[in-house]
């Protein structure tokens, strides 16, 4: 199942379910307490009842308000309308693996002036896990995602992203680390950099349950770049192509490492603009991934 997290015109929260096609059911609007996924998670845990299961008896259980995606994306784009999507959770900390794609490991090396440690990172046993964002770098839908003003060559890395709970995968995301290539390639070393900084994630539209994505290791990724109404770039993959599965990058993230609960991670990327290109102020990034939907933001200088 997927959720969302909606803000009205009044600021107040609440979360919300797919359960049909072009179909939100307000589950806060049943139960007021129930206004975050958090809360849904914890709720499902203590009962021992799969939170696909908790959400459905609890819709059963009332009267739902019923709300029309298409609509809340309309308003949520234009800025306009009573609701409009919000970030679907708060992830406590936004971590991302590197190099988990051979085309991710190619351009890595030919951005940088140490072009070795890409390939020995792409073929050793341990990945390339990193700290990406706190809660309040990290943006939801139709937010602004940001370029550093020190940077010259940047660009967006469409990714899956998993979040765990209690230690476990427990859902999917759609991702945008925002990265400098020409930081990370004068210098490995520069990495925290290049990846940490204002604005420099986003996550969304939604959260999709495991029970709603049963193979993350075969789902399409598109992205998309519009330049002043006219697509510049579009890439595309699939994420049988990762060389590393979700469940490999969240057991060696653990390793001695223990995380919050809705930590979320980045999986890496394939889809990579060519080296002439760079985004621009201005500048709109969607991100496309079978399964779970479309995660678009504009960019802006930080």
């Amino acid at each position: 199942m997927k959720y969302y997290r909606l803000v009205d015109s009044f600021g107040n929260l609440s979360l919300v379910a797919e359960t049909g096609e072009n179909q939100l059911e307000d589950i806060t609007s049943v139960e007021e307490d129930l206004d975050d996924l958090a809360i849904l998670l914890r709720t499902a845990s203590y009962s021992g009842t799969r939170v696909d299961d908790l959400a459905r008896d609890i819709l059963a259980s009332g009267d739902p308000l019923v709300l029309n995606i298409d609509e809340i994306f309309n308003s949520s784009k234009e800025g306009s309308g009573e609701y409009r999507f919000d970030r679907p959770f708060d992830p406590p900390e936004v971590w991302a693996a590197g190099v988990t794609y051979k085309n991710s490991e190619m351009e890595r090396r030919r951005e940088s002036e140490t072009p070795d440690v890409y390939s020995n990172v792409y073929n050793a046993e341990r990945p390339e896990v990193f700290f990406k964002a706190t809660a309040d770098r990290c943006m939801g839908p139709f937010d602004d995602v940001g370029i550093r003003s020190d940077s010259t060559w940047d660009v967006p890395e469409a990714e899956l992203a998993f979040v765990i709970f209690k230690g476990e995968i427990v859902g999917y995301t759609i991702g945008n680390d925002m990265s400098s290539r020409s930081i990370e390639g004068d210098n490995p070393l520069y990495l925290p950099q290049a990846k940490l900084y204002d604005q420099s994630c986003s996550i969304g539209p939604c959260f999709v349950s495991t029970e709603g994505i049963v193979n993350p290791q075969n789902l399409g990724v598109e992205c998309t770049i519009v330049r002043e109404g006219e697509p510049v770039f579009t890439g595309n993959t699939s994420t049988s192509e990762m060389a590393r599965t979700c469940s490999e990058i969240s057991e060696w993230l653990q390793r001695s490492n223990q995380v919050p609960d809705l930590t979320t991670v980045l999986t890496g990327t394939s889809i990579v603009p060519p080296p002439e290109f760079t985004l621009r102020e201005g500048d709109t990034v969607a991100i496309t991934i079978e399964g779970i939907g479309i995660l678009e933001n504009n960019v802006v200088v930080v």
